[in-house]
């Protein structure tokens, strides 16, 4: 190896040699042998003994000196930021360019790189109040209830970047219209928008993902929501480390969550346990500010922008699905040749539905939600509490709603025989 000493580039081998021969010492030191030892020229020693000793000035070298490794950090870059390669991937796939050096190399500069993201991440979601805001939806989190029922549920989080302010709602989809209403519910519940707000790359907010050969295109519809309540959409590129106030809270509330299964009954349990779980976090210390939240959206509220009227806000939440599906005196819906049950207050009204990749039903009365039920390939689908709510109101009226309770939990399976009795 070489490096750069006295103004030029020097062999470490020989100048470490060198460095204990004082004057005297190199006068009378053996040139030639040195020059045989190191497999140089006599005359590189002579130089780099004058050079030592002051007797003659280094030159400044006008070589520059490229790593055989830089011509791949670019593409390195590429692989782990875009697609979420990992050091050994990327070292794999260059290795196949011609890149002949260690694996070692490939993991520090990775590990450097992501290090330096991670601050800029950091840094970046330091805001002035009223600034910025994060957004994500984590998908997909299975929760069993007391009664072995399965609910599969998404999480939505919207946090303010200054103060690390959250909102959040349980949701049993993923479909832009419900983005849009928790975006509205967040909105109503800060009392403002911030000025710009970041997404990950959700389908439901862009069409194309910005890489290194394409910018990031939004969807048509979500631009024109953006615009009409009056934020600046941002889109996190793919893989790109996440804010600390975000992933603080998201970890938190899916360990709280977590160890509620087989402790809530309902749909309405999760949603207040969620709630409740939100005053928390707004309440305690947030590792990435070390402040309460709470106190320090007191300051950011009054940098928020004024939201728009109300009528611009309920315009996107409203549900525009044709086809509506009435409630017959079964209290239940019929849904592609299978019965869904609901509340029995909504007998006779019309219902409409929305479904996505979740294998979710979820049931909305004047686009406010009401249940959610598991697609099913059985002909009748109860939860426990319109279960309850059917038998209560006809097969086993009078009856104590422990005693109906108690017969729902040991028939549920039954109900079918139960409902046609009606």
């Amino acid at each position: 190896m070489s490096s750069f000493y006295g103004g030029e580039f020097m062999r470490d081998d020989i100048r470490d040699a060198i460095s204990f021969l004082g004057k005297e010492e190199s006068l009378l030191f053996n040139k030639a042998e040195l020059a045989r030892r190191y497999d140089c020229d006599p005359r590189t020693i002579d130089r780099y003994l004058k050079i030592q000793s002051g007797e003659l000035e280094a030159k400044s070298s006008s070589r520059v000196y490229i790593s055989k490794f830089d011509d791949y950090k670019s593409t390195i870059i590429n692989k782990v930021d875009t697609y979420g390669c990992t050091a050994m991937a990327a070292y794999k796939f260059i290795c196949k360019k011609g890149y002949t050096g260690k694996y070692s190399i490939v993991a520090d500069f990775v590990k450097h790189h992501k290090d330096n993201e991670t601050k800029k991440a950091t840094i970046r979601f330091e805001t002035n109040p009223g600034l910025q805001a994060q957004v994500d939806w984590k998908e997909d989190m299975t929760l069993v209830n007391r009664f072995g029922e399965i609910f599969r549920i998404n999480i939505f989080l919207i946090v303010l970047g200054y103060s690390r302010y959250k909102f959040l709602m349980i949701t049993s989809d993923r479909t832009q219209e419900t983005l849009f209403s928790c975006m509205v519910s967040a909105f109503k519940h800060f009392g403002g928008v911030p000025h710009e707000i970041l997404f990950d790359n959700m389908k439901t907010v862009v069409d194309h993902a910005k890489s290194s050969f394409a910018k990031t295109v939004f969807n048509e519809r979500f631009e024109y929501f953006a615009k009409d309540i009056g934020f600046k959409p941002i889109a996190c590129r793919p893989y790109r480390p996440q804010t600390k106030g975000k992933v603080e809270s998201l970890a938190k509330l899916m360990d709280r969550l977590k160890a509620y299964n087989e402790e809530f009954e309902s749909w309405n349990d999760l949603v207040n346990i969620s709630q409740n779980f939100m005053d928390d976090l707004n309440h305690e210390v947030s590792q990435g500010s070390g402040e309460i939240p709470v106190i320090l959206f007191n300051k950011e509220k009054e940098y928020l922008l004024p939201p728009p009227d109300n009528g611009i806000l309920t315009s996107y939440i409203s549900r525009q699905e044709d086809k509506t599906y009435p409630v017959n005196r079964e209290s239940m819906i019929k849904y592609e040749g299978k019965k869904y049950s609901v509340p029995t207050r909504y007998i006779g009204e019309r219902m409409t539905v929305t479904t996505d990749d979740t294998s979710n039903l979820s049931i909305y009365y004047n686009n406010e939600f009401v249940v959610c039920h598991a697609i099913s390939s059985k002909m009748y689908n109860y939860t426990i509490d319109t279960a309850c709510d059917i038998l209560r109101s006809d097969a086993m009226q009078g009856r104590t709603d422990a005693e109906i309770l108690s017969f729902v939990q040991n028939n549920l399976l039954n109900m079918d025989r139960c409902i046609g009795g009606l």
